[in-house]
């Protein structure tokens, strides 16, 4: 069951990196940047949505659902040593060697 959700979240996520690369930005020109005339809102006008924004939405949602199901199976399974570390053994800790006496100059 992992296995397969594991599979899906993959291909969510790149299909959404693919579906967020193909937009075309609101108000993407520089003088949106510094506050120029071609943008007239903060977010851009208000425009019906298009299929790419439909896709990124429905995309985020899977993406979010799959993200909360395998964090919620992984809780469950009790998986909670699966970090690359979690199986070694640690060094024993070394002392630091003493600091060696400065060497003293005669005042004058």
């Amino acid at each position: 069951m992992i296995v397969l959700i594991t599979i899906i979240h993959v291909l969510v996520c790149a299909f959404l990196i693919i579906v967020v690369l193909l937009q075309h930005g609101q108000s993407a020109d520089i003088a949106a940047a510094f506050g120029g005339a071609g943008s007239q809102t903060a977010f851009g006008t208000r425009t019906a949505g298009t299929v790419l924004s439909r896709a990124t939405t429905y995309a985020a949602i899977a993406f979010m659902v799959t993200s909360i199901t395998l964090s919620v199976l992984a809780t469950r399974r009790g998986i909670s040593s699966g970090s690359v570390l979690g199986n070694t053994k640690s060094a024993p800790a070394q002392k630091a060697p003493a600091p060696a006496p400065s060497p003293t100059t005669p005042s004058r």
